[in-house]
């Protein structure tokens, strides 16, 4: 079967404040298989930032320093072909090349995508979306300003931090942002020249049609003319 796979971005710091806002309401991804190859990972191999049901209450703090924690460049991980590295097996590779592997996997997954769009780029996330499947929206795409993340208060030394440890996600965030706003201004220069070129068959049909209403309505009168001259 054919389909369609399509996904959605985030700036890698304010998706990661969001999902820590998420763990600490008491979410928890148990039911996640995180299949690779066949099989799930093991518990040594994907140990747990917590122990209980969840990590309820947990602070911005706690939630960096667990450095197995898979909030840390899930955008990256998501997206990228995990065979590649030996799945979740850190001693497969040292963790350069896995990283770099990782991160040009993500980029060729996203780029052969359908679609993609980007959280902080609603309309014209729309406007790509309709473009690529014709189709349109009953209504626009609201863009909201104010999110949970956008409410946490967090100094440059956190917003550094996250940003380390999130630095495959910032690479691939800055691709996709690149890589989205090119298909936007092709697909816009693309509706524009294909408007004009409508406006001039438009203008063309117009002409010919004038022009061949301008004989008739000469011979109309010419006939008119000897009518009445007949008459007299």
């Amino acid at each position: 079967r054919n389909f369609y796979y399509i996904t959605m971005l985030r700036d890698p710091v304010s998706r990661y404040l969001s999902e820590w806002k998420h763990v600490q309401r008491g979410a928890t991804w148990k039911t996640s298989l995180h299949m690779c190859d066949g099989r799930s990972p093991t518990p040594d191999e994907l140990p747990t930032c917590y122990e209980g049901d969840d990590w309820s209450g947990v602070t911005l703090q706690e939630f960096m320093d667990c450095s197995y924690n898979l909030a840390n460049n899930r955008q990256v991980r998501m997206l990228a072909d995990l065979s590649l590295v030996g799945c979740y097996n850190l001693t497969f590779m040292n963790e350069s090349e896995r990283n770099m592997i990782l991160l040009q996997s993500a980029k060729n997954n996203l780029k052969n995508m359908a679609f993609f769009g980007l959280t902080e780029f609603q309309r014209k996330t729309q406007y790509l979306f309709e473009r690529t499947f014709n189709l349109k929206f009953i209504s626009p795409f609201t863009q909201l300003n104010v999110t949970r993340a956008s409410n946490v208060d967090i100094g440059e030394d956190v917003r550094q931090r996250i940003e380390e440890l999130n630095f495959l996600d910032v690479q691939l965030y800055e691709y996709a942002k690149d890589l989205f706003l090119q298909r936007f201004q092709y697909s816009k220069q693309e509706e524009h020249q294909k408007n004009r070129l409508k406006r001039r068959e438009e203008r063309r049909l117009l002409r010919e049609q004038r022009a061949h209403q301008w004989p008739r309505e000469a011979a109309a009168e010419v006939v008119v003319t000897e009518d009445y001259n007949s008459q007299v």
